[in-house]
């Protein structure tokens, strides 16, 4: 009976890129990671966020609630409205992303940019006309770390849909000072359900609030 060696084959081992290259490790009190874009996109391929709603912000990485009935709901009828105001001149956004600089990557409920969808197929808005957060749980966050961020970004327009006190806030004159992104809102107007707002971007037109937040009943 002969024998005959077999050569038991080894299986590859799959190349898993790091999420980021780490620094050496100093004889230093502890520091804060800020994770870049390009590691944020990283992290994403990699399947860090799935099933997940995150956007980056100064570095952070920050995890929003599920949008909820009545915040889908307030956000499909501002969409709505939106698409019908500005034609086709403007491309209405829903949670995407607009980019600023190496640490910010926000993605607003609604966003309205200049141009259409083709012209940014290799990268995202840097900008928008109006921005628009639909805010319920995330009202601290929405009134005052986010205006700070979109002034800097050079929005001239930020509206805050506030579904807990039914009513819209309206953020204008984006200007330099001394707040953590080195800018902010010169006028802040609070309107109530049954007052109505124009666009900067569409001044002739007219939204009443109440037509954009769910029902009581």
């Amino acid at each position: 009976m002969s024998i005959v060696s077999q050569t038991v084959a080894t299986p590859p081992v799959a190349l898993v890129l790091p999420a980021l290259e780490l620094p050496p490790v100093r004889n230093e009190e502890p520091t804060r990671k800020r994770w870049t874009r390009a590691e944020y996109y990283r992290l994403a391929e990699q399947g860090w966020f799935l099933n997940q709603r995150v956007e980056l912000i100064d570095g952070e990485i920050v995890q929003l609630s599920p949008p909820s009935p009545p915040h889908s709901f307030s956000s499909d009828e501002i969409r709505d409205i939106f698409q019908s105001l500005f034609g086709d001149e403007y491309w209405v956004r829903m949670q995407l992303p607009l980019s600023h600089g190496e640490y910010s990557q926000p993605e607003p409920d609604v966003s309205v940019v200049r141009g259409s969808r083709k012209d940014f197929q290799k990268a995202h808005p840097k900008s928008a006309v109006l921005v628009v957060e639909v805010s319920r749980t995330s009202l601290d966050y929405d009134t005052q770390t986010k205006p700070q961020l979109y002034a800097a970004m050079g929005v001239p327009e930020y509206w805050v849909l506030d579904l807990v006190h039914r009513q819209l806030i309206v953020h204008r004159q984006p200007l330099r000072d001394e707040s953590n992104f080195g800018a902010g809102y010169g006028s802040v107007i609070v309107l109530n359900e049954e007052d109505s707002v124009a666009p900067l971007e569409k001044p002739t037109a007219s939204i009443t609030v109440g037509a954009v937040l769910p029902s009581q009943e």
